[in-house]
């Protein structure tokens, strides 16, 4: 990488990070909207965010461990690590370009379901829905390194405190993303690139993850949603036109 894709790198971790420490979620949906045209390849591109993801959702799981219920996260997230190992390994057999097709599709609909759709949506944490969300987000998991929305969904029901919501919302991502970091190593994915990228962008977790703490209670969580959301709609069209 030269300098400038470094800062750029570093940039966009600052972000991401941010982005999940207001919102609970949301690194991959920010960051892959520019990694795949950074990295060498996109399975590699997948396979770093989620490494910076998961160290960032291992600290805060840590520090929310007693909120984790762990009989309402089991079964959405075996789900989840099945589903996601058999998306890894179609991603490894198919063209990049493809790939960043279907990212741009995901990204517009993510879009739109967020901006119009989200709030009139209800979801009872019940087998079946859990079995249904986890089935979803680990496609988009294992296709975009998004596994985030479908799983936030059903959390956000289930959970009754903001404390619960971030334990086992943070739990669900960092397991899942160590999971898939195995799959994507098993596929080749896991390259020297993918390591020095990661060296360059670790600090840019943490920094990300101070600046959002700090203004979280000052900035209406609604105004910046809305920009992430028509941020990604943008770059959805964008990878659809590459």
């Amino acid at each position: 990488m030269d300098t400038s894709t470094i800062l750029l790198l570093i940039s966009l971790t600052v972000c991401a990070s941010f982005v999940q420490r207001v919102s609970g979620f949301g690194f991959g949906v920010f960051i892959m909207t520019m990694l795949p045209h950074i990295m060498p390849s996109y399975g590699e591109a997948t396979t770093l965010s989620g490494l910076l993801a998961g160290a960032q959702s291992l600290f805060i799981a840590i520090k929310m461990r007693k909120y984790i219920s762990w009989k309402r996260l089991l079964p959405i997230l075996i789900t989840f690590i099945i589903i996601s190992y058999v998306s890894i390994q179609f991603v490894s057999s198919v063209d990049d370009k493809l790939l960043k097709h279907i990212l741009g599709v995901t990204l517009i609909i993510a879009s739109i379901y967020f901006l119009f759709i989200s709030k009139r949506i209800h979801v009872k944490p019940t087998l079946p829905i859990q079995i249904s969300m986890g089935t979803i987000s680990g496609m988009m998991g294992g296709f975009c390194a998004m596994q985030g929305p479908p799983a936030v969904l059903y959390f956000i029901q289930s959970e009754k405190t903001k404390e619960e919501y971030i334990g086992i919302s943070q739990a669900y991502f960092v397991i899942g993303n160590i999971m898939m970091t195995i799959f994507r190593a098993k596929a080749g994915f896991l390259t020297p690139a993918v390591g020095w990228a990661w060296c360059y962008a670790i600090c840019a977790v943490f920094v990300g993850t101070w600046i959002g703490g700090k203004v979280f209670d000052k900035m209406p969580i609604s105004i910046l949603r809305m920009v992430i959301y028509i941020y990604m709609a943008i770059s959805g069209i964008i990878a659809l036109m590459a």
